[in-house]
């Protein structure tokens, strides 16, 4: 693991949940961090390979990221405030698995995000 690594990590901890990288090198920079983003994504992808930080695509197709739980899960996340809430998927991960078998596919891995509004953004 990388010298940024570490630093990287401690601020996405901070985050208190999904950020991009263009987020967590801005907390980066305010907190007086010497730190290139490209440094930051190259952790940050590190991170991700080493099953450290979850990521996933907003809408808009920018990817952001957060601490991994400890258990393979999903997430619903809200579209408008960002509110993200991990979810278990047996249903999710039983259909995965017969697709998979189906079409002849083994060694397959997955992610599922749900993306909705949150209760406090229908109002």
């Amino acid at each position: 693991m990388s010298r940024s690594h570490p630093r990287v990590l401690s601020t996405l901890e901070r985050a208190g949940g999904f950020a991009s990288a263009q987020e967590v090198y801005r907390r980066m920079q305010r907190d007086g961090e010497s730190i290139g983003l490209t440094t930051v994504y190259r952790a940050l992808q590190s991170l991700v390979a080493e099953k450290v930080v979850d990521v996933l695509r907003r809408e808009d197709g920018e990817a952001i990221y957060r601490l991994c739980g400890e258990s393979h899960h999903h997430h619903l996340v809200c579209t408008k405030c960002g509110k993200t809430v991990e979810i278990e998927g047996g249903a999710i991960e039983k259909w995965a698995k017969t697709m998979a078998a189906e079409h002849g596919f083994r060694d397959v891995v997955h992610t599922a995000e749900i993306f909705g509004l949150c209760t406090k953004c229908q109002k």
